[in-house]
């Protein structure tokens, strides 16, 4: 018996309703997650893969990274860092066994001003899927907004196919290049933003509406549908469930467990607030920016600036902490420490 859509709206949870209009997906990398709340895709980045390899039920993967690493020799830092990729395609791998859709794996964040490294490591990630069996159309490789993040994203598209998600996006003019430069996708970060106004301004607490990091996204998702970018628009980094509730109708949404827990909880109505139809009737305009106009519009963004600076910062620390664990694993036995 069919049930009408009225009744059916009163039972279904918030979390159910967001996916009628967004693609929802998970920013963990733990399984266990994934598998209750049955997300398209998957994110993960260094610090996910960091938590989630100190945890018991993992230790398989480690150990396999571990001795992918050791087997292919050379020096203890070329055997950390072969450890390390193969330690974040066997997570992704994982997770694409519980997905129908992709699954994102972070490009190493001390390369985030190195385009020729991020374009090789990327290909090498690739290359390593491809050893288990994963082809590059289940994989978004992910970059840090640079310029040369975003001018390596658009190598890896043109030349290679290569699905690119662009992170760490908190200005417009990120979102701008990133759409120039043909990107599969990018990552604006909300909860980050609202942290840097709570934190730099007068005003300590903000209806979703007016949270600058969803204002920021709308600006975003209006700009790409109006002058018709397929580059996807995946609001990132939330706080709470009103910024995602707020987001309703984004391309794509990525959350993580605490919040999709709280939003399966929830049985409020939710009416979509981003469309195609009110994207194309917005007063924006089009602009283009070259290297030197994109440095001068970011640099013109002092939140943008910093929370870059801070997110490259802090994925760099986590990814040399991951290294120090696995360094651990490999060496210390057999130094006999």
């Amino acid at each position: 018996m069919s049930v009408s859509p009225v009744k059916r709206q009163k039972m279904e949870s918030a979390l159910d309703q967001l996916k009628h209009h967004t693609t929802v997906v998970a920013d963990t990398g733990d399984f266990n997650a994934i598998d209750e709340y049955k997300p398209l895709d998957a994110t993960t980045n260094p610090s996910l893969i960091l938590a989630a390899a100190q945890m018991p039920a993992y230790q398989k993967l480690v150990d396999d990274a571990v001795a992918y690493g050791k087997k292919l020799g050379g020096s203890e830092d070329e055997q950390i860092k072969n450890a390390s990729d193969k330690l974040f395609v066997l997570f992704g791998a994982e997770i694409l066994k519980r997905i129908p859709g992709r699954v994102s794996t972070e490009v190493d964040a001390r390369l985030s001003f190195d385009k020729e490294g991020m374009i090789q490591r990327a290909r090498r990630l690739i290359d390593l899927y491809k050893e288990v069996g994963v082809g590059k159309d289940r994989i978004l490789i992910k970059l840090s907004s640079t310029w040369e993040g975003i001018q390596a994203g658009r190598f890896l598209e043109a030349e290679y196919g290569i699905h690119c998600n662009m992170t760490l996006l908190f200005s417009f003019a990120q979102a701008v290049a990133c759409a120039e430069a043909g990107v599969t996708l990018i990552s604006p970060f909300v909860g980050r933003i609202l942290d840097w106004y709570v934190a730099n301004g007068d005003k300590k607490s903000y209806e979703p509406s007016e949270d600058p990091g969803v204002k920021s996204v709308t600006k975003i998702y209006n700009y790409y549908k109006k002058f018709g970018y397929k580059t996807i628009v995946m609001g990132a980094s939330f706080r709470n469930t009103g910024q995602i509730k707020a987001l309703t109708g984004c391309d794509y949404l990525t959350i993580s467990p605490k919040l999709l827990a709280e939003l399966s909880k929830e049985h409020v109505k939710l009416t979509p607030t981003l469309s195609v139809k009110e994207a194309q009737a917005c007063n924006l305009e089009k602009i283009h920016l070259d290297e030197k106009a994109f440095r001068w519009h970011h640099n013109e963004d002092q939140m943008a600036v910093e929370k870059l600076s801070d997110g490259i910062r802090k994925f760099a620390a986590d990814a040399v902490k991951l290294e120090r664990m696995l360094k651990e694993r490999m060496f210390s036995t057999e130094n006999g420490k």
